[in-house]
């Protein structure tokens, strides 16, 4: 991939909007599977009172909208100014009790999680039918739509040409399966490196535009006990948290 294609990626430009300034891709085929449309906000001539107290607007009761909801609510209801990144805003935006606690938790992972994705770790990657592995770094884009993989070759897998992901784990009592089958890496259980079990490799179908049928890759987490290994696992966690998308945003994933 040309520098100037990689730039073009993840090109960014800021934007006012009535909810606040938000950091968006310059150009919107490049933005984020993952990102959030601001909604429309209910409009004020049909938002008597508040919609989540009943508490009647007035000189005194003020009317605020929530950036994620776009629902109307007074301030007692709406007074959480909470970072909202899946919509880009740069700084912290109101929102009422119910999404704020929804972006909170996806505030984890945008800190936490997102980091290793990007950062990536190295697998033994194995492709279709193949009996040779090849060693590769697999990471998430910039712009969080691509799957990178390098080694002696480079592969791109767009991520809403995934179609089903199944979770390689170890550690769980005699009799339960060792494989965990998922029609979307989004909104499945994480597999964590403290528990019972521990995340070892994965599986991934997606489809190659141009192409018939599916094609599958494994990776696997390098058998030895260095920070290698443990990259590999916490990247695999981190896939597992990835937040769930917008309606219709990633096709087979959605």
């Amino acid at each position: 991939m040309s520098s100037e294609v990689s730039a073009r990626r993840d090109a960014k430009k800021l934007v006012r909007s009535p909810s606040g300034l938000r950091m968006v891709p310059e150009h919107r085929a490049f933005g984020s599977p993952f990102g959030l449309e601001e909604p429309q906000w209910v409009p004020d001539k049909e938002c008597r009172r508040c919609m989540q107290c009943d508490a009647k607007f007035d000189f005194l009761t003020r009317k605020h909208h929530c950036r994620r909801c776009g629902k109307c609510f007074c301030d007692r209801c709406c007074s959480q100014k909470v970072p909202l990144r899946r919509m880009c805003f740069v700084d912290p935006v109101r929102q009422c009790a119910e999404c704020a606690l929804v972006s909170h938790k996806e505030a984890e992972f945008y800190d936490k999680q997102l980091k290793v994705l990007l950062s990536g770790a190295t697998f033994l990657v194995t492709f279709g039918n193949s009996e040779k592995p090849e060693t590769m770094i697999c990471r998430l884009s910039n712009n969080q739509r691509y799957l990178f993989l390098d080694g002696d070759s480079h592969y791109e897998i767009e991520i809403v040409h995934i179609s089903t992901v199944q979770l390689l784990t170890e550690g769980f009592p005699p009799g339960e399966k060792d494989i965990h089958a998922y029609t979307s890496l989004l909104g499945s259980q994480p597999a964590s490196e403290g528990g019972n079990a521990r995340a070892t490799g994965m599986f991934l179908q997606y489809t190659v535009p141009g192409t018939e049928g599916v094609t599958q890759l494994k990776l696997t987490a390098v058998e030895d006990a260095n920070v290698g290994r443990r990259q590999a696992v916490a990247w695999l966690v981190a896939m597992h948290k990835v937040p769930e998308p917008r309606p219709g945003r990633l096709g087979p994933l959605a």
